[in-house]
């Protein structure tokens, strides 16, 4: 071990690094960026190095409960979305909302012009799926 990568391991010695909440938060700053440049002023930009700077604050802040309590939210927030995003069959139905109450229902695909009638605030409508 050379004396830079020494003293890197001492500085990063009681610090978290990048877990995964600071890995998308530095996503999301550089799809912010890359999105600026269709936009005309630098709005998305400087929102964007925001991030990266408070992604970096993670990395390196020595409050280490704090930092795991963020990621904890992070993982249980994203895990039930994505749980319940591959929960769906979008092969072999449709999945839209009611106009009346935003429940979310399916029906069979194939089906054509199909009559509705929503479980939850019983309204009836056509939907073509």
């Amino acid at each position: 071990m050379n004396k830079f990568q020494y003293k890197m391991a001492q500085f990063m010695m009681g610090r978290r690094g990048f877990d995964q909440f600071s890995r998308a938060l530095m996503v999301l700053a550089m799809i912010l960026v890359l999105l600026d440049l269709f936009v005309p002023k630098n709005i998305l930009t400087t929102l964007g190095f925001l991030i990266i700077l408070y992604a970096y604050y993670r990395a390196f802040s020595k409050n280490l409960v704090k930092r795991q309590e963020e990621n904890n939210w992070y993982v249980t927030f994203m895990g039930s979305k994505i749980q319940a995003w591959r929960q769906r069959d979008y092969k072999h139905y449709r999945y839209f909302k009611c106009p009346n109450c935003k429940q979310t229902l399916r029906a069979p695909k194939g089906r054509g012009k199909i009559r509705v009638t929503c479980s939850r605030c019983h309204s009836v409508f056509e939907k073509k799926v």
